[in-house]
């Protein structure tokens, strides 16, 4: 199973999205030896690479979007693909040491590249984000996020700053997204997000005091939903996001 990424899209039949042979990779520059393994067992088939941007497909085949291929791998053959193409852009982005420069060298028995000059070691990064259904009575609170072109009401979300529990990171986030105060976090679940490399830690949150007032770069538009209010446009149900808000729907809701 050969991974083949350009930047954030992945080569595949274009009638099938089957990945491609190693005759096709070699057509393309990748060798064997130049094709990352996927896992630490050595008899797994899975492999990866990165191309250059300017790289065409092959007759037949086409770079896609990893979010496009959502429906078209099933759920087992994304998460491969969201594991392959962080090894490979792992691998892309630490060929060299972040300190000194010098050419890093894989590190054997582990997902590790080593400085030889200076010992410095980088893995593969993992970037821990949190999301909150914030719930309010019967009603949950729903947000349209800046720079996206749908319409898509969510869940919020944000990124785990240095020193920060996931926990602290839900109320600032909150606090500072739509100034609501938040209590009662309860877990609800995870998803590895390779775009490109989070993890989604998910909870719920019960409200304790405020007024929406969004962060205008961060939030479009943040509001109550209830059950008398028409379903909004939500996340798809292949992301945790998805999953958070259909189980906690008002009542009268269903999707």
């Amino acid at each position: 199973m050969n991974f083949v990424f350009r930047r954030d899209e992945l080569l595949v039949v274009e009638e099938t999205g089957v990945l491609p042979d190693a005759q096709v990779c070699a057509g393309l520059g990748l060798p064997p030896q130049a094709l990352q393994p996927v896992w630490l067992d050595p008899g797994a088939p899975q492999r990866a690479a990165h191309v250059e941007p300017g790289i065409e497909a092959p007759q037949g085949y086409a770079f896609r979007k990893l979010r496009g291929l959502f429906g078209v791998l099933d759920d087992h053959g994304m998460a491969q693909a969201g594991r392959a193409y962080q090894i490979a852009e792992w691998a892309r982005t630490h060929r060299y040491c972040g300190a000194c420069g010098t050419p890093a060298e894989r590190v054997a028995g582990e997902f590790c590249l080593r400085c030889p000059a200076c010992g410095h070691s980088a893995y593969p990064r993992i970037s821990p984000a949190m999301m909150v259904l914030v719930r309010h009575g019967d009603g949950i609170l729903l947000a349209r996020h800046a720079g996206r072109i749908s319409a898509i009401y969510t869940a919020l979300a944000g990124f785990v700053e240095p020193g920060e529990s996931i926990e602290q990171t839900v109320h600032r986030e909150v606090y500072e997204e739509v100034g609501l105060k938040v209590g009662n976090l309860r877990y609800f679940g995870s998803q590895s997000w390779p775009f490109p490399n989070s993890l989604m830690i998910a909870y719920t949150a019960d409200y304790v005091s405020g007024e929406i007032r969004v962060q205008e770069d961060e939030i479009l538009e943040a509001r109550w939903f209830g059950p008398g209010d028409p379903m909004p446009e939500i996340a798809g149900r292949v992301s945790i996001a998805g999953a958070l808000i259909r189980a906690h729907m008002p009542l009268g809701w269903a999707g």
